[in-house]
Protein backbone atom coordinates (compact mmCIF):
# COMPACT_ATOMS: atom_id res chain seq x y z
CA UNK A 1 0.00 0.00 0.00
CA UNK A 2 1.16 3.53 -1.01
CA UNK A 3 0.92 5.30 2.46
CA UNK A 4 0.82 8.57 1.53
CA UNK A 5 -1.45 8.10 -1.45
CA UNK A 6 -3.66 6.79 0.87
CA UNK A 7 -3.52 9.31 3.20
CA UNK A 8 -4.31 12.16 0.64
CA UNK A 9 -7.18 9.90 -0.41
CA UNK A 10 -8.21 9.89 3.16
CA UNK A 11 -7.98 13.70 3.85
CA UNK A 12 -9.69 14.32 0.26
CA UNK A 13 -12.40 11.81 -0.17
CA UNK A 14 -13.92 11.15 3.49
CA UNK A 15 -12.82 14.26 5.82
CA UNK A 16 -13.15 17.32 2.92
CA UNK A 17 -16.29 16.14 2.36
CA UNK A 18 -17.94 15.70 5.70
CA UNK A 19 -16.90 19.89 5.72
CA UNK A 20 -14.09 19.45 7.60
CA UNK A 21 -11.81 22.45 5.44
CA UNK A 22 -9.67 23.89 8.89
CA UNK A 23 -6.22 24.25 7.47
CA UNK A 24 -4.48 23.68 10.73
CA UNK A 25 -6.54 20.57 11.04
CA UNK A 26 -5.41 19.49 7.73
CA UNK A 27 -2.08 20.36 8.55
CA UNK A 28 -2.08 17.93 11.42
CA UNK A 29 -3.55 15.05 10.00
CA UNK A 30 -0.65 15.05 7.52
CA UNK A 31 1.55 15.29 10.64
CA UNK A 32 0.33 12.74 12.96
CA UNK A 33 0.58 9.11 11.77
CA UNK A 34 -2.50 7.48 11.82
CA UNK A 35 -1.09 4.18 10.88
CA UNK A 36 1.02 4.09 13.86
CA UNK A 37 -1.82 4.21 16.28
CA UNK A 38 -3.65 1.51 14.72
CA UNK A 39 -3.50 -2.24 15.94
CA UNK A 40 -1.27 -4.37 13.33
CA UNK A 41 -3.97 -6.82 12.76
CA UNK A 42 -5.75 -4.43 11.11
CA UNK A 43 -3.21 -1.75 9.74
CA UNK A 44 -4.45 -2.87 6.64
CA UNK A 45 -7.45 -0.22 7.39
CA UNK A 46 -5.68 2.41 9.02
CA UNK A 47 -7.20 4.89 6.15
CA UNK A 48 -10.57 3.49 5.61
CA UNK A 49 -14.01 4.72 6.81
CA UNK A 50 -14.36 2.58 9.45
CA UNK A 51 -14.34 1.97 13.28
CA UNK A 52 -11.55 0.29 14.30
CA UNK A 53 -11.57 -2.49 17.04
CA UNK A 54 -8.73 -1.69 19.44
CA UNK A 55 -7.25 -5.75 19.88
CA UNK A 56 -4.48 -5.47 22.69
CA UNK A 57 -1.63 -8.02 22.94
CA UNK A 58 -3.97 -9.88 20.55
CA UNK A 59 -7.08 -9.70 23.07
CA UNK A 60 -10.19 -7.66 21.96
CA UNK A 61 -11.28 -4.75 23.93
CA UNK A 62 -14.85 -4.02 23.21
CA UNK A 63 -13.41 -0.60 22.17
CA UNK A 64 -13.28 1.04 18.56
CA UNK A 65 -11.32 3.88 17.37
CA UNK A 66 -13.26 6.36 15.68
CA UNK A 67 -13.29 6.70 12.11
CA UNK A 68 -11.01 9.52 10.97
CA UNK A 69 -13.84 11.68 9.77
CA UNK A 70 -15.33 11.20 12.85
CA UNK A 71 -11.47 12.71 14.67
CA UNK A 72 -11.24 15.49 12.53
CA UNK A 73 -14.89 17.11 12.43
CA UNK A 74 -14.91 16.82 16.61
CA UNK A 75 -11.84 18.63 17.05
CA UNK A 76 -12.80 21.10 13.96
CA UNK A 77 -16.23 21.98 15.92
CA UNK A 78 -14.51 22.16 19.39
CA UNK A 79 -12.04 24.99 17.81
CA UNK A 80 -9.58 24.63 20.06
CA UNK A 81 -6.70 27.28 19.91
CA UNK A 82 -2.85 26.62 20.85
CA UNK A 83 -3.54 28.67 24.60
CA UNK A 84 -6.31 26.40 25.02
CA UNK A 85 -6.22 23.27 27.73
CA UNK A 86 -8.27 20.36 26.98
CA UNK A 87 -9.81 16.90 28.51
CA UNK A 88 -9.88 13.59 26.66
CA UNK A 89 -12.45 11.07 28.25
CA UNK A 90 -11.50 7.61 26.68
CA UNK A 91 -7.53 8.06 25.12
CA UNK A 92 -8.33 4.70 23.36
CA UNK A 93 -5.44 4.36 20.76
CA UNK A 94 -4.36 7.87 21.35
CA UNK A 95 -4.71 8.88 17.70
CA UNK A 96 -7.13 12.44 18.77
CA UNK A 97 -5.25 12.51 21.65
CA UNK A 98 -2.00 13.34 19.48
CA UNK A 99 -4.41 15.23 17.12
CA UNK A 100 -5.94 17.49 20.34
CA UNK A 101 -1.93 17.94 21.56
CA UNK A 102 -0.91 19.48 18.59
CA UNK A 103 -4.27 21.84 19.05
CA UNK A 104 -3.86 22.89 22.05
CA UNK A 105 -1.49 23.92 24.83
CA UNK A 106 -1.85 20.91 28.03
CA UNK A 107 -3.99 17.78 27.34
CA UNK A 108 -5.16 15.74 29.67
CA UNK A 109 -6.95 12.13 29.02
CA UNK A 110 -8.44 9.48 31.04
CA UNK A 111 -8.60 5.46 30.33
CA UNK A 112 -10.72 3.72 32.03
CA UNK A 113 -8.87 0.22 30.56
CA UNK A 114 -5.38 -0.25 31.77
CA UNK A 115 -4.46 -2.26 28.59
CA UNK A 116 -5.57 0.40 26.22
CA UNK A 117 -3.98 2.61 28.55
CA UNK A 118 -0.46 1.18 27.64
CA UNK A 119 -1.46 0.61 24.17
CA UNK A 120 -1.77 4.68 23.68
CA UNK A 121 0.81 5.52 26.02
CA UNK A 122 3.24 3.45 23.63
CA UNK A 123 2.08 4.72 20.89
CA UNK A 124 2.43 8.63 22.05
CA UNK A 125 5.64 8.10 23.15
CA UNK A 126 7.13 6.31 19.94
CA UNK A 127 5.42 9.18 17.74
CA UNK A 128 7.40 11.82 19.70
CA UNK A 129 3.92 13.47 21.24
CA UNK A 130 5.25 13.90 25.03
CA UNK A 131 3.19 16.61 26.48
CA UNK A 132 0.31 14.78 27.48
CA UNK A 133 -1.04 13.63 30.78
CA UNK A 134 -2.28 10.09 30.64
CA UNK A 135 -4.31 8.83 33.77
CA UNK A 136 -5.44 5.16 33.84
CA UNK A 137 -9.32 5.31 35.59
CA UNK A 138 -13.11 6.09 34.90
CA UNK A 139 -12.63 10.43 33.96
CA UNK A 140 -16.59 10.45 34.69
CA UNK A 141 -15.82 10.56 37.97
CA UNK A 142 -12.14 12.56 38.13
CA UNK A 143 -11.53 14.65 41.70
CA UNK A 144 -10.58 17.81 42.36
CA UNK A 145 -12.50 20.68 40.51
CA UNK A 146 -9.58 21.43 37.77
CA UNK A 147 -11.49 23.66 34.32
CA UNK A 148 -10.92 22.85 31.22
CA UNK A 149 -11.58 25.48 27.65
CA UNK A 150 -12.35 21.81 25.75
CA UNK A 151 -14.22 18.44 26.47
CA UNK A 152 -13.64 15.41 24.41
CA UNK A 153 -16.19 12.23 24.70
CA UNK A 154 -14.43 9.51 22.19
CA UNK A 155 -17.59 7.31 22.32
CA UNK A 156 -21.34 7.79 22.63
CA UNK A 157 -23.08 8.72 25.81
CA UNK A 158 -27.25 8.38 26.67
CA UNK A 159 -26.51 12.09 28.18
CA UNK A 160 -24.12 14.54 29.09
CA UNK A 161 -23.24 14.60 32.96
CA UNK A 162 -23.91 18.04 34.60
CA UNK A 163 -20.43 17.67 36.57
CA UNK A 164 -18.66 17.42 33.14
CA UNK A 165 -20.15 20.48 32.26
CA UNK A 166 -19.25 22.49 35.46
CA UNK A 167 -15.42 21.75 34.30
CA UNK A 168 -15.77 23.93 31.55
CA UNK A 169 -14.59 27.36 31.39
CA UNK A 170 -16.41 30.53 30.25
CA UNK A 171 -16.57 30.03 26.39
CA UNK A 172 -15.69 26.36 26.83
CA UNK A 173 -16.72 23.91 25.02
CA UNK A 174 -17.82 20.17 25.08
CA UNK A 175 -18.15 17.58 22.21
CA UNK A 176 -20.08 14.16 22.73
CA UNK A 177 -21.94 11.87 20.49
CA UNK A 178 -25.40 11.48 22.48
CA UNK A 179 -28.55 9.67 22.61
CA UNK A 180 -29.61 5.93 21.95
CA UNK A 181 -28.85 3.78 18.61
CA UNK A 182 -30.34 3.93 15.53
CA UNK A 183 -30.06 7.61 16.61
CA UNK A 184 -27.35 9.69 18.03
CA UNK A 185 -25.78 13.16 17.24
CA UNK A 186 -22.35 15.34 17.38
CA UNK A 187 -23.65 17.63 20.14
CA UNK A 188 -21.66 20.78 21.12
CA UNK A 189 -22.02 22.05 24.31
CA UNK A 190 -20.86 25.88 25.23
CA UNK A 191 -20.52 27.22 28.70
CA UNK A 192 -21.96 30.79 29.05
CA UNK A 193 -21.96 32.31 32.26
CA UNK A 194 -24.02 29.78 34.06
CA UNK A 195 -25.54 27.93 31.53
CA UNK A 196 -24.93 25.50 28.31
CA UNK A 197 -25.99 26.43 24.97
CA UNK A 198 -26.63 22.81 23.59
CA UNK A 199 -26.01 22.33 19.45
CA UNK A 200 -27.08 18.82 17.31
CA UNK A 201 -24.38 18.98 14.73
CA UNK A 202 -24.93 16.45 12.83
CA UNK A 203 -26.74 12.89 12.99
CA UNK A 204 -24.32 9.59 13.90
CA UNK A 205 -23.78 6.20 15.83
CA UNK A 206 -20.90 5.72 18.38
CA UNK A 207 -20.07 3.05 20.56
CA UNK A 208 -20.26 3.37 24.41
CA UNK A 209 -18.12 5.24 26.32
CA UNK A 210 -17.35 3.06 29.22
CA UNK A 211 -17.96 4.55 32.66
CA UNK A 212 -21.10 6.27 31.71
CA UNK A 213 -24.48 4.79 32.59
CA UNK A 214 -27.62 6.38 31.96
CA UNK A 215 -28.95 7.44 35.08
CA UNK A 216 -29.50 10.01 37.36
CA UNK A 217 -26.30 11.42 37.47
CA UNK A 218 -26.99 12.64 33.89
CA UNK A 219 -28.43 15.84 33.15
CA UNK A 220 -32.08 15.61 31.29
Amino acid sequence: MDIEQARFNMVEQQIRTWEVLDPDILESLALIKREAFVPQMYRDLAFADVEIPLVVDGKRTGQCMLTPKMEARLLQSLEVHRHESALEIGTGSGYGTALLAQRTRRVQSWEIDPAIAKFAADNLRRTGIGEVRLNIGDGSRMSGDERFDAIILSGSVAQVPEDLLERLNEGGRLFAIVGEAPTMHGRLLTRIGNRCISKDLFETVGSRLQGFPSGSRFKF
